[in-house]
C-alpha cells in the first residue's frame, strides 16, 4: 500500500519573520504584530476541551481529535465552515456542493452536528442561516460520539467551533478582499484592554458577492462584539454578542439527472443555471445571539465553568425546483399547448402514463414540472451547560479528573409554508412567465411545522492517569427529553449512555488507544406525515494507535464499527425532496490515518486517508451519497525574501471517491464520479501588511457532489478566487 507514502500531517504552521526596524521599540511591535499570526500546530501536547470537557493533551485521549487553526483553513480558502473540514481524515466536506443554505458534513458516513462553545448551535434545517468561518479561532472535530458528554452528538463526530475571545494584548487586523463573482469584502478583527481587568474585542464583517448559481447573491453584514471580565487571576466572565444579516438564496437547483449525468437530446445543462424566479426566490436570514461563560478555578484542584446561550433566528426561503421525482429516468411531460400544462382527459383528471405513474413523457425532453416552495420560519433556542471539575490523587501515580454537571437546551421552530406548481422549458426558461406572488407564498398557504424540544441531561465522567503513562476515560449519562408538534402533542424519551476508553504509551512515542462509545441524539423536525422523529441511538467499538515521535508530529491510525438506529432517509414516496423518514439500523465502519508534521526548512504536511462503508442493514447497498475513499494532501513552506518581507506558499489535493445511490428508478443504483481538486495559497508580507491570494479548484474542474436515484443533481465547487490585502497591528 502507499498509506504512508503519504507522509505525515501538520496543521500549517505560519511562522514569522522578524522584522528589523531602526529602534527596539518598533521592532519588538512589529515582532509582536508578526508573532499573531502563527497557527497553533496541531501536534501530540496540543490539548483540547471538546472530546473531554477538560483540558486534555490529544495523546492522552482515546478517540481521534483534530484541531484547525483559523490561519490554517483561511489559508485553505475556506469561505464556509463547511470548507474548513477539507483537509480532515474521514470527513466529506460539502457533500452536496456549495450550499449556500447550510454547512454539511459527512463524518463516517453520518452527519456531524454542529456545536459552537461546547453548545448545539443548529437544531433545524432551513431554519437558520450559516455561521461565518471568520467569527471562530478554531474548528475542533471530534471522530466517533460525544453523546456522554453533549446529550445531542451525533455518533460519527461533532464539530465544535470556538469563538473569538477578548484578549489583554492589542492587537487586530483590518482586511479587504475582492475575487470571483464580484465578491466584494471587508473585515476586522480588533481585541485589547478596555481597563486592567477589562477586555473587549469586534469581528465584523460586510460582503456584498454573488456566487457560481446566476441571480443568487451572497452578501452579509455580522459583527460579534464580546467583552472578557477577570476580576481575578482564577475568574473569567466572557460576554459575547452576535447580529447576522445575509441576503442570498440558494445554489442548491436540483437539476434533473436526465441532462446532467444522464444524456438528454437538448444537450446538458449549464452548472451556473438558475431555475427559479429571479427576484422572488430568496434565503434571507436574521440572526441574534447572545452568550455568557464563566470559569472560576480554586487553586489547582477544582474548576466551576458555567455556559449559556441565547439564538433568535428569522428566515424567509423561497425557492423553485424541477419534478424531477415522479420518473427521475425521465422527468420531463407533455404539455397541452392550449393551458399550459399536461393535458387531461374528459373528466378533468391529468392523464397518467400506466407504466411510470406519471404524466405522459415529453418527446423533445424539454419541459418540466417546476414547484414553487416557500417558509417563513422562527427559531427560538436556549442552552446551557454547568459543570465542576474535581483534581485529585488516589496514591503516588494515580491522578483524577472528575468532571460532573448538567445540561439543558430548548428549542423552538414554528414554520409557515406553502406551494405551487408550474412549468417551463428547461433549455429556455420563461422567467418572466414564473410567478412572483405578490413577494409572498405560493397559495394555498398555512402553518406547516411547530415543533418544541427540550432536553435535560447529567453527565459523570473520570479521567484517570496512571504512571503518566497510562489514561482511563470512563462516563456515564441520563438524558430526559421531550417535544411536541401538530401531530403528536408530547412525546417524552429517555436514555443511559455510556463511554470507556484507554491510551496506554507502552513505548516512548507510540500510543494504542481502544473505546466504547455510546450515543442518544433527539432530533428536531417531523417526518413526511408530520409525525416528531424519534431520538437516534447508537454505538462505537474504535481502536488504533497515536504516534507521535516530536511534539510537532503527530501521526493517527484508527478503525471503527458503528451501529445506529432510527436514521432519517429521504421519502421518495413524496414529491417534496425534503420529506424524511426513519429507518430500522444501519453500520458504518473503516479505517482512518491522518498525520500532522512541522519538518525542518519551515515546511508544514497534512495527509489524510480514509476508508469508510456505510450500509443500511439488509441492503448492502452504500448511503446515498457517502464515497468509501477520501484523500487529502495540503503543504506550506515560508521563504524569507528579505529582512522584512516573506513569502508564503500552499497548495494542496483533495480526492472524494465515487459514490452511489439507489432507487426504484435505479435499483442498481447511479453512480456520481470521483473527482480530484487542487487549491493553492501565497501571501506575501512586508512588516504589517499582507497580501494574500486564494484559489480553490485551481484548475476548475466542472464535477457533480451528488446525483441521487431520486431524480436530481447537485453541482460541484467551481473555481475560486480572491485576494486579500490586511493589516495588522
Amino acid at each position: 500500500m502507499r498509506l504512508f507514502r503519504l507522509s505525515i500531517l501538520c496543521a500549517t504552521a505560519l511562522a514569522p519573520v522578524p522584522t528589523l526596524a531602526a529602534d527596539d521599540s518598533a521592532a519588538e511591535a512589529a515582532y509582536a504584530a508578526d508573532e499573531q499570526r502563527q497557527i497553533v500546530v496541531t501536534g501530540a501536547r496540543q490539548e483540547s476541551s471538546t472530546a473531554t470537557k477538560t483540558d486534555t493533551p490529544i495523546i492522552e485521549t482515546p478517540q481521534p481529535i483534530t484541531i484547525i487553526d483559523d490561519e490554517l483553513y483561511l489559508a485553505q480558502g475556506a469561505v464556509s465552515v463547511s470548507d474548513t473540514l477539507n483537509y480532515v481524515s474521514g470527513v466529506t466536506a460539502n457533500p452536496y456542493g456549495p450550499d449556500s443554505r447550510v454547512d454539511g458534513a459527512f463524518v463516517r458516513g453520518i452527519n456531524a452536528l454542529q456545536f459552537r462553545d461546547g453548545m448545539r448551535d443548529v437544531f433545524s434545517y432551513y431554519a437558520t442561516i450559516r455561521a461565518d468561518p471568520y467569527n471562530f479561532d478554531q474548528v475542533e472535530l471530534v471522530r466517533g460520539p460525544a453523546s456522554v458528554l453533549f446529550g445531542q452528538g451525533a455518533l460519527g463526530g461533532i464539530m465544535n467551533l470556538v469563538s473569538k475571545r477578548p484578549e489583554f494584548t492589542t492587537g487586530g487586523e483590518v482586511s479587504v478582499r475582492y475575487g470571483s463573482h464580484d465578491r466584494k469584502e471587508a473585515l476586522a478583527d480588533l481585541t485589547g484592554p478596555l481597563t486592567d481587568n477589562l477586555a473587549g474585542r469586534l469581528v465584523a464583517r460586510v460582503r456584498d458577492a454573488g456566487t457560481q448559481t446566476d441571480f443568487v447573491p451572497d452578501d452579509r453584514v455580522l459583527i460579534s462584539p464580546s467583552l472578557t471580565f477577570q476580576p481575578s487571576p482564577d475568574t473569567d466572565l466572557t460576554l459575547i454578542g452576535l447580529y447576522q444579516e445575509d441576503d442570498g438564496g440558494s445554489t442548491s437547483q436540483f437539476l434533473p439527472l436526465v441532462g446532467t449525468i444522464l444524456p438528454n437530446p437538448n444537450g446538458r445543462l449549464p452548472n451556473d443555471l438558475f431555475i427559479g424566479k429571479p427576484g422572488w426566490d430568496r434565503y434571507d436570514g436574521r440572526l441574534l445571539q447572545g452568550t455568557a461563560l464563566f470559569e472560576h478555578r480554586f487553586g489547582e484542584s477544582a474548576r466551576l465553568n458555567l455556559k449559556a446561550r441565547y439564538i433568535d433566528s428569522d428566515l424567509t426561503y423561497l425557492t423553485h425546483y424541477p419534478n424531477s421525482y415522479c420518473n427521475p429516468a425521465n422527468p420531463y411531460v407533455q404539455l397541452d399547448p392550449a393551458t399550459g400544462r399536461p393535458p387531461v382527459d374528459a373528466d378533468g383528471n391529468t392523464i397518467i402514463n400506466p407504466e411510470t405513474g406519471c404524466p405522459l413523457a415529453d418527446p423533445d425532453q424539454r419541459t418540466i414540472g417546476l414547484y414553487a416552495d416557500g417558509s417563513r420560519a422562527r427559531m427560538e433556542i436556549f442552552s446551557t451547560d454547568n459543570n465542576v471539575q474535581l483534581n485529585f490523587n488516589t496514591g503516588a501515580n494515580v491522578e483524577h479528573v472528575i468532571l460532573a454537571g448538567l445540561d439543558f437546551s430548548f428549542n423552538r421552530v414554528r414554520k409557515t409554508g406553502g406551494m405551487a406548481i408550474e412549468y417551463i422549458d428547461i433549455y429556455d426558461i420563461d422567467y418572466d412567465a414564473l410567478s412572483d406572488f405578490d413577494g409572498g407564498l405560493p397559495q394555498p398557504s398555512g402553518p406547516s411545522e411547530d415543533v418544541k424540544q427540550d432536553q435535560l441531561g447529567l453527565y459523570l465522567q473520570d479521567q484517570i492517569r496512571f504512571f503518566d503513562r497510562v489514561s482511563v476515560v470512563l462516563g456515564a449519562r441520563r438524558d430526559w427529553t421531550s417535544s411536541r408538534s401538530f401531530s403528536d402533542p408530547r412525546r417524552k424519551d429517555a436514555a443511559t449512555t455510556f463511554r470507556a476508553g484507554v491510551i496506554a504509551e507502552i513505548v516512548d512515542e507510540v500510543s494504542p488507544f481502544f473505546s466504547y462509545t455510546e450515543s442518544f441524539e433527539p432530533i428536531a423536525g417531523t417526518t413526511s406525515d408530520g409525525s416528531p422523529f424519534v431520538p437516534k441511538m447508537g454505538r462505537q467499538y474504535e481502536a488504533g494507535v497515536k504516534f507521535h515521535p516530536a511534539d510537532a508530529i503527530l501521526v493517527t491510525v484508527t478503525g471503527y464499527h458503528i451501529k445506529e438506529s432510527n436514521r432519517p432517509v429521504s421519502d421518495d414516496s413524496t414529491p417534496d425532496p425534503f420529506d424524511q423518514i426513519q429507518i430500522g439500523s444501519m453500520t458504518s465502519k473503516g479505517f482512518e490515518f491522518e498525520g500532522n508534521a512541522t519538518l525542518p526548512g519551515d515546511l508544514n504536511l497534512i495527509a489524510n486517508l480514509s476508508y469508510n462503508e456505510a450500509e443500511i442493514d439488509g441492503t448492502n447497498q452504500q448511503l446515498d451519497n457517502v464515497p468509501k475513499f477520501n484523500a487529502s494532501l495540503w503543504s506550506t513552506k515560508r521563504f524569507a525574501l528579505s529582512d522584512e518581507t516573506s513569502l508564503l506558499l500552499g497548495g494542496g489535493v483533495r480526492h472524494v471517491g465515487k459514490n452511489r445511490s439507489f432507487g426504484p428508478a435505479f435499483p442498481d443504483g447511479i453512480v456520481t464520479p470521483a473527482f480530484t481538486l487542487v487549491d493553492a495559497f501565497a501571501e506575501v508580507t512586508f512588516d504589517r501588511w499582507s497580501f494574500a491570494i486564494n484559489a480553490t479548484n485551481l484548475f476548475d474542474k466542472r464535477y457533480y457532489s451528488a446525483c441521487l436515484a431520486r431524480g436530481d443533481c447537485f453541482m460541484g465547487s467551481e473555481r475560486n478566487v480572491f485576494g486579500t490585502v490586511s493589516y495588522r497591528f
